[in-house]
């Protein structure tokens, strides 16, 4: 018997109310979120109402074909993208008031993106403390800080190390260590293993549920992988095409912690067929 279950898209009403609310971490709300950009000479609809709330704790992973407003939606969130409609709130705190940012909702998010964006020449522990340091904090507070989130992610005995000096994988866990130094209740991360290689991307996986499983952070996690988004979160949420609306959600019944061996599961691997079936069945719509 599947241990996985799947929304269809006919429920995704349902399927965008999350669970009841649990200890930790932070909640995130979309309500009626549209961006539309606009230029002197063109109109581009990226995302058309858009409705989810993200629970406490849960980890979300967006998935759906290029261009369809993933980054968008996690960019509005962060507050680096107006929405041209609706709002998304942290906490019941609106991340947008008209075109001004709201300093409290922002100060419980942490992000990552797909390049480490380390500073070249600060080390690792430097890098981990930058955002206390910006933050006032004192230098021998940041220094245990970054010390301690430096062996939560595994890098204990690089601390003194640069950039230049690790591979791709540690510069990943060098960032996600300083998107958790000010302990935010939210973790945003954007495709921050596409450009590894298979093998490590399986290591940074399994290192990501170790986190957060750790910090009981929420987290947002945009991906092109369906294995991967599958294997990470809670609960799938599915795009469709430009304008980018909520295709299907897809819960992942999968109890944590979770092995590279759950990938061999019948149901997780007939869950990752059917999210690919839609997305199949969407591209054959518009060829």
């Amino acid at each position: 018997m599947s241990d996985l279950s799947t929304h269809p898209p006919q429920d995704v009403a349902a399927a965008t109310a999350a669970p009841a609310s649990r200890a930790g971490g932070g909640y995130v709300e979309f309500a009626g979120v549209t961006k539309r950009y606009q230029t002197r000479r063109s109109s581009t609809l990226a995302l058309s109402d858009i409705n989810l709330r993200v629970e406490r704790e849960e980890f979300i992973a967006l998935v759906g074909r290029s261009g369809c407003g993933k980054t968008t939606m996690l960019r509005i969130l962060a507050g680096l993208v107006q929405p041209t409609e609706g709002q998304v709130t942290v906490d019941g705190t609106s991340v947008w008031n008209g075109a001004r940012r709201d300093d409290q909702a922002l100060s419980k998010l942490g992000l990552v993106f797909q390049d480490s964006n380390l500073f070249p020449w600060y080390s690792v522990m430097d890098n981990i403390a930058l955002p206390l340091r910006l933050r006032g904090v004192d230098k021998k507070e940041r220094r245990a800080r970054a010390k301690e989130m430096a062996e939560l992610v595994g890098l204990t005995g690089f601390e003194r190390a640069y950039p230049r000096e690790l591979s791709g994988g540690m510069r990943q866990r060098a960032a996600i260590a300083r998107a958790l130094s000010y302990d935010p209740d939210i973790l945003l991360m954007d495709e921050p293993f596409g450009a590894l290689d298979a093998m490590t991307r399986d290591k940074m996986n399994m290192e990501l549920q170790r986190i957060s499983i750790a910090t009981k952070a929420t987290v947002v996690f945009v991906t092109h992988s369906i294995t991967e988004a599958v294997f990470l979160a809670d609960r799938v949420v599915l795009l469709s095409a430009r304008p980018g609306q909520i295709k299907s959600v897809t819960k992942v019944a999968i109890p944590r912690p979770r092995t590279l061996d759950a990938q061999t599961d019948a149901g997780f691997q007939e869950t990752v067929r059917e999210l690919r079936h839609q997305l199949t069945e969407e591209e054959e719509r518009e060829s």
